[in-house]
């Protein structure tokens, strides 16, 4: 632009975002903090993982129980999820290698 406010040539105009009012500020309440699970806690949750048939069933308790932390229940989830994962490895592993075995038997026969 000129000292006119004219625009030149091919020279795009210039714009801003609005600023908003300082003085009209609104504020948006947040859900309450849950409360942190503690290194005790944790401590205790690991160790029980660790026996087991206890160990699955607490799983399933903190994750769909309803009772346990939010952190917790998400944990116990992932948890779960990781469990099928390799289980569903060890599944297949199996399979190709029991299929391996009984091919080289045949083989060797």
């Amino acid at each position: 632009m000129d000292e006119n406010n004219n625009m030149n040539g091919n020279q795009q105009p210039q714009y801003s975002q609005p600023v908003p009012p300082v003085n009209n500020t609104t504020y948006v309440q947040m859900p309450p903090v849950e409360e942190v699970t503690s290194v005790g806690d944790w401590v205790l949750t690991i160790f029980l993982t660790t026996i087991p048939c206890v160990g699955l069933i607490m799983l399933f308790v903190w994750a769909f129980g309803g009772s346990a932390k939010k952190s917790k229940s998400n944990w116990a989830k992932a948890q779960l999820i990781w469990a099928l994962i390799w289980a569903i490895i060890g599944i297949i592993t199996y399979v190709f290698l029991g299929a391996a075995l009984i091919e080289l038997a045949n083989s060797l026969s």
